[in-house]
């Protein structure tokens, strides 16, 4: 970790675990002694309505909001809700999106959410987590956790591996820990 503090913004809509990608992530933090802020906004989320939170880290954090245009790494379990954070978003944000759309999401094409999210950002990976979580694990209620060894994977969330490893362990439930654990580490092996 840098001497810099680490912004984060995960967003999707409700059911998705965002709750479980906020508390993994400000897990790990802990575990590798850093101060971590979050705030969590729920709305509609039992509704599929959509669900946003915010995660800071860092050697020391007096808000748990990140401000507009510092957010460092945006993930997205819903493509279109990766639209709904480009104010938090500055010229060096990464986004990480899950690439699935809701069936309510509206008018907008697939092909149109990804042009105007190119458009705009310098660094975006688009990655089909939920399709790949149904065909290797059978569940595509992982992909969250996915994407989280993706970003890992790929050093985007500046944690190491083990450190994630240990927050999945502290915090997911026995009967669902070898899953996510397989979860996890399948976004290592692409």
């Amino acid at each position: 970790m840098t001497n810099k503090n680490f912004n984060i913004i995960i967003n999707g809509v409700g059911g998705q675990g965002i709750i479980t990608l906020l508390t993994l992530i400000a897990e790990a933090a802990f575990v590798e002694g850093l101060d971590v802020k979050s705030s969590e906004l729920h709305g509609l989320s039992q509704r599929g309505g959509s669900v946003g939170t915010h995660l800071r880290f860092g050697k020391k954090i007096y808000s748990p909001l990140v401000p507009i245009g510092k957010a460092d790494l945006i993930i997205s379990m819903e493509m279109l809700e990766a639209l709904r954070e480009t104010e938090k978003s500055g010229k060096n944000t990464k986004f990480l999106i899950n690439e699935y759309t809701s069936p309510f999401q509206g008018t907008l094409s697939k092909e149109e959410i990804k042009k105007q999210l190119g458009a705009e950002k310098n660094e975006m990976h688009i990655v089909p987590a939920s399709e790949i979580c149904k065909e290797k694990l059978g569940k595509e209620v992982v992909s969250g956790i996915y994407l989280l060894g993706w970003a890992s994977a790929k050093n985007l969330i500046p944690i190491k591996k083990e450190s994630f490893l240990q927050a999945i362990k502290n915090s997911i439930p026995e009967k669902y820990l070898e899953l996510n654990i397989k979860a996890f580490n399948l976004a290592y092996d692409v």
